[in-house]
């Protein structure tokens, strides 16, 4: 059984041994996630040459030696060599760094989720390396169910999580704050584009919650 986590990679060393389309995705996700990658390969493609150019990672021109993952926070085995990829895992384990290995997959520590992003939501979804296409399956599923105006809901929610904690001393009242936005019509008018019209309602409902007198606990 894995043990679901989102870590904060802001600022992490984190390695990418590999040049190809496998190794890009992984370079474009920590990239995303705001991570210092290093990529090691002797080519990569035009979009990895591309960033390093623009001074968005570094890449090492050479053949991958031990050296390469020194002071690495996570290392992601990204080649077309199981053997060279498996290699790569041991030297990441003997540097206690956690590595993702592309082939075969349970070589490594961690295996990398199918995800659907909106907005500071993030879903993932993993089958314990059993069948990624059922991942991506079911990642589809949800982008019918989940559309952008659940982000949307988040960013409100969260631009107006410190006027309820300033206006709503007890903790009980603003959870009740919280539900009675999710139970309201503020998802669908956040679907209708109507973003001040949300941002309004949502407000209402604060205002009438701070009228009322807290409860005794």
């Amino acid at each position: 059984m894995l043990y679901p986590i989102f870590l904060e990679l802001a600022g992490a060393a984190c390695v990418v041994v590999g040049g190809g389309p496998v190794a890009q995705r992984k370079v474009q996700s920590l990239l995303s996630a705001g991570a210092r990658v290093k990529v090691v390969a002797l080519t990569a493609s035009e979009r990895i040459e591309s960033l390093a150019a623009e001074g968005k990672l570094e890449w090492i021109g050479e053949l991958y030696r031990p050296d390469h993952l020194d002071g690495s926070r996570l290392v992601f085995a990204a080649t077309d060599d199981p053997q060279l990829n498996a290699r790569i895992a041991a030297d990441a384990r003997s540097r206690d760094a956690l590595t993702n290995v592309a082939e075969p997959p349970e070589a490594g520590d961690f295996m990398v989720p199918a995800t659907l992003k909106r907005g500071d939501i993030v879903l993932a979804i993993s089958t314990g390396g059993t069948s990624p296409a059922l991942a991506k399956k079911l990642r589809q599923q949800l982008e019918d169910v989940i559309g952008e105006e659940y982000g949307d809901l988040a960013r409100l929610l969260g631009e107006l999580r410190p006027l309820a904690e300033q206006q709503i001393k007890a903790q009980n009242k603003r959870q009740q704050f919280y539900e009675d936005v999710l139970n309201s019509t503020v998802l669908d008018l956040l679907r209708a584009g109507k973003h001040d019209e949300a941002r309004h309602r949502c407000e209402k409902l604060l205002a009438g919650l701070t009228k009322q007198p807290a409860a005794h606990e």
